[in-house]
């Protein structure tokens, strides 16, 4: 099995707990309303703290899939959010889990920065660059899209 990790930032303009808000506490209602292929987020196990697991069902081409999502730890005090994706259908096969380590900043001008350490582990020793940067296209677009939610409800 190997580990490969690799580092993200991303600046926004909205203020860090507002987004971080958004992206933790209130991204299982979120998140469907603004990636298109996500049907559902749901508790399978848990309570929304440590050690709760969920399920996010999406549809691609018409073929439904679904990955498992645990959350490791949550902390609003630090503005930290760490998770894995420990399973499911849209997880590919060559993976054993991705984990992601997240914590949002104060950024210029009232507004964030997110930085997030990504692990992929892998069944064998090799890690696809498909793989990773489909990952990395994913994580951007659901910060985006999350960022574009807050932004066009001011009231949120």
């Amino acid at each position: 099995m190997g580990v490969f990790s690799f580092e993200e930032e991303t600046i926004s303009i909205v203020a860090p707990s507002k987004l971080f808000k958004a992206l933790t506490k209130d991204s299982d209602e979120i998140i469907p309303k603004v990636i298109e292929p996500i049907q559902s987020v749901e508790i399978v196990e848990g309570n929304g703290g440590p050690g709760t697991i969920k399920k996010i069902t999406a549809v691609h081409g018409g073929h439904t899939s679904y990955v498992l999502h645990k959350i490791d730890a949550i902390d609003e005090a630090s503005l930290t959010y760490d998770y894995s994706i420990v399973g499911g259908t849209g997880l590919d096969e060559s993976l054993e889990k991705i984990t992601f380590e997240s914590k949002i900043f104060s950024g210029p001008d009232g507004g964030s920065i997110g930085k997030i350490n990504v692990k992929f582990h892998t069944k064998g020793d090799v890690l696809s660059d498909t793989v990773r940067e489909e990952a990395k296209f994913k994580g951007i677009g659901l910060f985006k899209a999350v960022e574009g939610y807050v932004l066009a409800n001011p009231n949120y």
